[in-house]
């Protein structure tokens, strides 16, 4: 069984733009945004992808993720069927140590919103967070993207 263990957290500047060693346009929608399955679809630059999330754990970091590429003509057909809210993202990669930081800066309704991932092997890894980073936001289920197409950011308070 696939698991996805990361720890997540807010943006203070964009530092990590210069810093970045990738960056690619995401489009992703949801065919089930319940906790217990989440089944996303994305377009990730030229690439379609399909992926089945579980539940996470209670410290947030770690849940079941299963994930396939398919045609990004499949993918655009499923985005018709998804349920409202679809989020569009630039996604920046930035090597930091041994691990590479996702950082997601956020569009339309979720605009201002930037959040940086960075995938483990294991809870207790230790990793080196960049000046950029800022508070941690690991298992705050607001800043779920499964979230923040039901409740975007622009709408908190």
């Amino acid at each position: 069984m696939a698991q996805e263990i990361e720890r997540k957290f807010l943006v203070t500047s964009d530092a990590y733009k210069e810093e970045s060693v990738k960056r690619t346009r995401i489009t992703q929608g949801y065919l089930s945004s319940v906790p217990e399955r989440t089944v996303r679809v994305r377009i990730k630059g030229d690439k379609g992808y399909i992926t089945i999330k579980g539940e996470c754990n209670e410290s947030g970091t770690s849940r079941y993720e299963w994930e396939k590429e398919i045609p990004v003509e499949e993918a655009e057909e499923l985005l018709q069927i998804c349920e409202p809210g679809v989020i569009h993202k630039t996604r920046y990669e930035v090597n930091v140590g041994r691990f590479t930081f996702e950082v997601d800066e956020f569009y339309g309704e979720n605009q201002g919103l930037v959040v940086a991932e960075v995938e483990l092997l294991n809870e207790n890894d230790h990793f080196d967070k960049p000046e950029w980073i800022g508070a941690e936001v690991t298992g705050d289920v607001r800043y779920y993207n499964s979230m923040l197409k039901k409740k975007p950011y622009t709408t908190w308070p």
